[in-house]
């Protein structure tokens, strides 16, 4: 695929961005494009390799080394439509995906892998740009009706493939706006909204029906919408924060990271904000969880002005390189520096918040934390820690963001008036296999089914899932499984 001899010839180029102190100016995207003759470059890196295992970990099934093959031709839209096969949105995950597929590919295993990310998102704007993505609406209507409970990427995703499936769709949202965490969760920086309000325009167009500011079960009820559809898929996302509940909890200054981040994304689409504004301004910033979210709100904190930033993280930190127990192709948890991270802040690793301290009046003054030790198996797994004696900090601030993750879906409302049955860990269970519940017409996808996840993952059950509607509604279906893509 590509150019034969391609993977000897060139070196793997990451597209250049703006030097932290010029992007912490603004909230936009700030890489820039690569130039026609490094993307063909970087297209010509894929191997004729023969088992394409970037195939396989991708949750989507993206058939990579054919639109690799394509970018290398020059062959625009025969790669956006190979493209465009397997992943419905992929301007979403050509920027905040985290790349399951270049971990197993081939050529990393002893260099750089193919810059598939990269590739993929200048294929769609490319596309985009030559006037390739248009509006598709379907020829045919079948009459049946689905609602959608939630705009996130699962369920944007099912809305868009039963849509062309020929049934009415309309997507029911709480937020002022559709999108879900697409929208409210992933900072512009990251992701521009105007990259997800042309996509909902296009959708749109398409015949598909949004409505916003309801709230499925409060200001809409269920029974109407169980009588006037004949399915309904929810797609609510994981939304309730996991919480540390420590002495001081209590005190102002302490909130989950989502709040802190949602706050922002409406300030720069100019919307207007409910409740005591969050923010970083002038403050020593205290940002508890190592991971995507709060990268994220680092990056926030710094553009606010934050007088310091500072992230625990009570795991120990990851190796920069694979070790035994990450063999190939496993996805590696490795070390990540993010762009946040760049633009400045205090990295803690092995550290264990016990208490939030209080100033004689009252507010929120700093945190005490202890280092720990970790117990590993011989797989290197995790078995649990014991703190270190001696050990004990204290560090000022006046915001602490709690970005640890999400425990399941919001059960008060929506779940627990529906009566779906719920898993072990609170999340909707579905029959193994068709993302069906225990209630025939009402299907799950997304982290609202498996818990918290990636978009990539999100969007791999979106599609599953409108195959599954499909086939409920219609006796079969023509949507096509990600298996059949990805070995036709």
């Amino acid at each position: 695929m590509g150019k034969v001899t391609g993977f000897l010839e060139y070196e793997r180029v990451s597209p250049t961005r703006q030097q932290p102190s010029e992007r912490l100016e603004h909230y936009n995207e700030f890489l820039n494009p690569l130039a026609a003759d490094q993307l063909n470059h970087q297209a010509a890196r894929c191997m004729d390799c023969g088992v394409p295992f970037c195939q396989s970990g991708c949750p989507l099934g993206n058939v990579i080394p054919e639109f690799n093959d394509a970018v290398y031709k020059g062959d625009w839209l025969n790669a956006a439509e190979i493209l465009l096969s397997t992943n419905n949105f992929p301007e979403f995950t050509g920027r905040v995906c985290p790349a399951p597929c270049e971990s197993a590919c081939v050529l990393g295993i002893n260099k750089s892998p193919v810059s598939i990310e990269e590739i993929e998102k200048h294929i769609i704007e490319i596309a985009f740009e030559k006037g390739f993505i248009k509006a598709n609406a379907p020829l045919i209507r079948t009459g049946k009706k689905v609602a959608i409970i939630g705009s996130g990427p699962a369920g944007l995703a099912a809305a868009a493939q039963l849509n062309k499936a020929g049934h009415e769709v309309v997507v029911f949202e709480r937020d002022d706006v559709p999108g879900g965490l697409l929208r409210y969760g992933i900072p512009d920086f990251k992701l521009q909204k105007d990259v997800v309000e042309r996509r909902i325009n296009l959708m749109e167009e398409e015949g598909i029906v949004f409505k916003c500011n309801v709230n499925v079960g409060e200001n809409i009820e269920l029974s109407t919408l169980l009588r006037e559809y004949q399915a309904l898929v929810l797609a609510g996302g994981s939304t309730i924060p996991r919480d540390l509940n420590l002495p001081g909890r209590e005190l102002e200054g302490i909130y989950p990271a989502m709040d802190f981040l949602k706050q922002q994304n409406k300030r720069v689409s100019g919307r207007k904000i409910e409740g005591k504004e969050l923010t970083a301004t002038g403050k020593n910033v205290i940002v508890i969880g190592g991971g995507d979210t709060g990268s994220d709100c680092i990056g926030t904190s710094n553009r606010q002005g934050a007088k310091s930033v500072t992230q625990f993280e009570i795991m120990p930190m990851p190796p920069q390189s694979r070790t035994e127990h990450m063999p190939w192709p496993q996805y590696p948890m490795l070390l990540k520096v993010t762009s946040s991270h760049e633009e400045g802040a205090h990295r803690n690793w092995a550290v264990n918040t016990q208490k939030f301290n209080a100033d004689e009046n009252g507010n929120l003054k700093s945190l005490s934390v202890i280092e720990v030790q970790w117990e590993m198996d011989v797989n290197g797994r995790a078995l649990g820690f014991k703190e270190i004696p001696g050990t004990e900090k204290e560090y000022p601030c006046e915001l602490v963001l709690l970005a640890m993750g999400f425990l399941h879906p919001q059960k008060q409302g929506l779940i627990e008036k529906l009566g779906v049955e719920l898993d072990e860990r609170g999340n909707v269970k579905t029959v193994e296999g068709n993302f069906q519940t225990n209630i025939p017409k009402v299907f799950a996808a997304g982290d609202m089914r498996r818990g918290q996840s990636l978009v990539v993952w999100a969007i791999s059950e979106g599609r599953e899932t409108a195959r599954k509607v499909d086939e409920y509604l219609m006796g079969y279906s023509k949507l096509p499984s990600k298996d059949a893509i990805a070995y036709a």
